[in-house]
């Protein structure tokens, strides 16, 4: 049955993957039943054990997302047929850890039959459903560990195991916690889940619009200020969304033919809006949900890991605005006009409430409470927010309004005091109220849309922490880690550097096919101790595989945020993901330098900590980072207030790569060239603008015409 005209138009227009039909509204329905058993879990509305949760969240996955994609791909009855018989599996997995869920505890180790049977089934399921959802390379790198689980006795020293029985092996994967319901499971179905709610209710509400009125406002006048717009609204748009692709989808939309209207070559409008969107992923708070499985792995305050991203997740935005900021001065392109340019100011007075519930999200998670409280009030308050703004235009007078919003205030407050309760009345009330209102059904519609799109967005981060539980399972029962990492540290043991290579090689390549999460989970499970071996801090370490994970996106041949950015661009990937690599350099560059230098990450520690002390190795780090990456910029570019010679490049660029190394008077060397190269691009510009001949001028005006 087709959908109504009123419904179609204000169906969410981003959750086309639900067809227009009766079986998209039965998927839909699933979506909303996913998103809110996972609101009244996480707001205690409904205590369930752990494990029950986790099984549930990973049911609704396959429940969901199989039958979803074959419908999306318009695949022949038959074959939806069975996608739906295959999903109802999933779920019938975790219906069954429900129902035995006491009597799995006491025989664990122990399984039956039937335990081995639905353990077998919940993992061909949950293959099935990621080699859809995801792509191939996940699903079969996480089948090479599960077969490494049942056959390494068969392979030759180092690699060699004691050998597991069949029943042991699924045991181990499909129930307990430490195959695929363990810690990224755990954080899927709690904090990440959460957040991606929070995020699709903002965005609902008209995040995206404010954050692009502002970014205009700020810096769309500008020298190249179209690109200064796309890493600003990216910027902007990574707190609160955290998924790089996404952002490319949306804010790219508007703003790479905005960079493209204004002079920027395709590739480069590309490019840029590539790389800004996957920096929203190091962007606290939300960090592409890396920073929640961090710090569950770690075991430390959230804060802490939202500390040590803060530095350098500013350097790298900054170095993105200072590549377009030279990319804009080479080729003469100017700002956009007065007229086209809307009020930052004017875009806050209108929507000022919109960062109401990010700010009390991050006053919150800087104060000490754990993720799962602050999502759960950030959520409630935007919910509070959008129920309640069509009833506060429709009341008369600004006193009744103030009064309105003040009460909608307390009862926010009243969590704190009285739990969720006093929350949940008066999201019961507003909706009710909303019911009778023409304006307000449009909300409540909108509200209904944000949560299934909230539960379609989670799909592939779901299913990657799932299925990644295989190999973080793997490495726990037969300690294949500890190969690796006394590799790396007998690599170390001659040379850090070489060590850090192999490390960040290893995260682009397993990156060019598996999204950022389970890139981190594996290589910071096998890097992350073999680092902190060599001397290198536990969250600097996790913060290295981190960054490079996010950066293989961005890397050829793959580079998936380029090849999304490539349709708007009308440019091809390849070339957008040079690009990319180009202006991302920053990003290149800083993990190398908090490695050798903690301090850019707020970590105490390091030969300069302990030289100078704290607070000067801080400043001290941050002045030599942000020259290094200007002479990155300007040698890649090959533009700082004027066009650069090939070899004002090159001695920048080597200034800035000893800045980097911090070996023994590398960085005298490096603020040695770095002086050199500054002062003789200025004494060539000058010298070119007063008319007097330079060398290289001379040598121009002597050559023989071609």
């Amino acid at each position: 049955m087709a959908m109504p005209e009123e419904r179609r138009e204000l169906h969410d227009p981003l959750a086309s993957s639900f067809p227009v039909s009766r079986e998209g509204q039965m998927l839909f329905l699933i979506a909303i039943a996913f998103s809110t058993f996972q609101l009244l879990t996480a707001a205690h509305l409904w205590d369930l054990p752990s494990q029950i949760v986790r099984a549930a969240h990973v049911g609704f996955l396959c429940l969901l997302g199989l039958p979803l994609v074959a419908a999306v791909k318009r695949e022949p009855k038959t074959v939806r047929a069975l996608f739906w018989l295959l999903g109802l599996c999933g779920m019938a997995v975790a219906a069954y850890q429900w129902w035995e869920y006491k009597a799995l505890i006491f025989r664990a180790g122990s399984p039956l039959l039937q335990d081995t049977v639905v353990g077998v089934v919940a993992l061909a399921v949950l293959f099935v459903a990621t080699w859809r959802i995801m792509g191939s390379a996940l699903p079969i790198i996480a089948g090479l560990f599960l077969a490494y689980c049942l056959f390494g006795q068969y392979l030759p020293s180092p690699f060699v195991t004691r050998g597991y029985a069949f029943s042991q092996v699924i045991d181990h994967m499909a129930f307990g916690t430490e195959g695929i319901y363990g810690i990224p499971t755990y954080v899927s179905s709690s904090y990440i889940f959460l957040f991606i709610l929070f995020g699709s209710f903002l965005e609902r509400a008209g995040m995206i619009k404010l954050f692009t009125d502002v970014a205009l406002g700020l810096v769309g006048g500008a020298k190249g200020g179209a690109a200064k717009v796309a890493v600003f609204s990216s910027g902007l748009m990574g707190t609160i969304s955290g998924s790089g692709v996404a952002n490319v989808v949306t804010t790219g939309q508007f703003t790479i033919p905005l960079m493209k209207r204004f002079g920027y070559r395709p590739e480069f409008a590309g490019g840029v809006e590539a790389t800004s969107s996957m920096g929203g992923q190091i962007m606290p708070p939300v960090m592409g949900a890396v920073a929640f499985i961090m710090a569950e792995t770690l075991n430390v305050a959230y804060a802490e890991v939202v500390t040590a991203a803060l530095i350098p997740a500013i350097l790298y935005f900054a170095s993105v605005f200072w590549m377009v900021h030279l990319e804009a001065g080479k080729r003469n392109l100017l700002g956009l006009a007065k007229e086209d340019i809307p009020s930052a100011w004017g875009a806050l007075k209108t929507g000022w409430y919109l960062i109401l519930p990010l700010a009390v999200l991050v006053w919150l998670l800087f104060a000490g409470y754990t993720p799962l409280y602050a999502g759960t009030i950030g959520l409630a308050l935007t919910a509070l927010l959008i129920l309640g703004a069509p009833l506060a235009t429709r009341m008369p007078g600004l006193a009744i309004r103030i009064v309105f919003w003040i009460v909608i205030g307390l009862s926010a407050a009243a969590f704190f005091e009285y739990g969720i309760m006093p929350i949940v009345v008066a999201i019961a009330v507003l909706v009710v109220a909303c019911a009778f209102l023409k304006g307000g059904r449009e909300t409540l519609i909108a509200v209904r849309d944000a949560l299934a799109d909230g539960a379609k967005t989670a799909l592939p981060v779901g299913i990657a922490c799932a299925i990644v539980g295989i190999i973080v399972g793997t490495m726990t029962l037969t300690g294949v880690a500890n190969t690796f990492g006394q590799f790396i540290v007998s690599v170390g043991a001659t040379s850090l550097f070489l060590s850090l290579v192999l490390t960040m090689i290893t995260c682009l390549i397993l990156g060019m096919g598996i999204p950022t999460i389970p890139n981190y989970i594996i290589t910071s499970s096998i890097a992350g101790p073999a680092l902190l071996a060599l001397g290198v801090p536990l969250i600097v370490s996790h913060m290295f595989v981190f960054y490079f994970g996010i950066l293989a996106d961005l890397t050829p041949p793959v580079a998936l945020a380029c090849f999304a950015a490539a349709p708007i661009a009308k440019a091809p990937g390849l070339r957008i993901s040079f690009e990319a690599v180009k202006v991302a350099l920053a990003g290149f560059v800083i993990p190398f330098m908090a490695v050798y230098t903690p301090a850019l990450m707020l970590q105490d520690g390091g030969p300069l900590a302990a030289e100078i002390g704290y607070p000067l190795a801080v400043a001290y780090i941050l002045v030599k980072a942000c020259l290094a990456i200007g002479l990155w910029g300007a040698a890649a570019i090959g533009y700082l207030i004027g066009p650069m010679r090939w070899w004002q490049r090159l001695i920048a660029a080597a200034a800035a790569f000893t800045l980097i190394a911090a070996l023994p008077l590398t960085d005298e060397i490096g603020f040695g060239l770095a002086v050199a190269a500054i002062a003789l691009h200025l004494h060539t510009v000058r010298a070119e603008r007063a008319g007097t001949p330079t060398p290289d001028t001379k040598r121009r005006a002597t050559r023989p015409a071609e």
